[in-house]
């Protein structure tokens, strides 16, 4: 499957795809919190212009995944709304994201990855797991009222 997925760097006409792709698991599993709503609508000025990133996964010209990488610090980044459709999900997608997001942050030097996440959603923490991504402690002002864990990719 790998060789059938592409990844493209954020693009304006593909933006409805990380909105919808992400408010549809959102929705699913909790409620918008009023920081998801102000990333998803102003994704341009919260995430790109403040030194992050958004990728798409695309097969066959379908979007079929989405992230972003907030920046929190120098070299440090959240990995955050990574989206697959539902009727998607279970097909090994997530892992590419997950496989492509750490390569992606390798190649730049950053020192690590953090992600907020919701213990809940048993998948997505055991894909985490897999790849090495470690529990921290939560802090209080938590940028998601949701999240009951906080994890961590230490880079070399």
């Amino acid at each position: 499957m790998d060789n059938e997925i592409e990844f493209l760097p954020y693009r304006a006409e593909l933006k409805e795809h990380f909105v919808q792709l992400n408010l549809s698991w959102l929705e699913e599993y909790f409620v918008i919190e009023p920081y998801d709503q102000k990333v998803l609508e102003d994704c341009e000025n919260q995430i790109i212009d403040n030194g992050g990133y958004i990728f798409f996964a695309l097969q066959n010209k379908t979007v079929v995944g989405t992230f972003a990488f907030i920046k929190m610090g120098e070299g440090v980044y959240e990995l955050s709304k990574m989206a697959v459709p539902k009727a998607l999900r279970g097909q090994g997608i997530g892992n590419l994201m997950i496989r492509f997001s750490i390569r992606y942050a390798e190649q730049h030097h950053w020192k690590k990855l953090v992600l907020y996440s919701n213990t809940v959603l048993q998948n997505s923490i055991h894909l985490y797991r897999k790849y090495g991504y470690q529990e921290i402690p939560l802090e209080v002002d938590k940028p998601y009222e949701r999240s009951d864990i906080k994890m961590e990719l230490i880079l070399s």
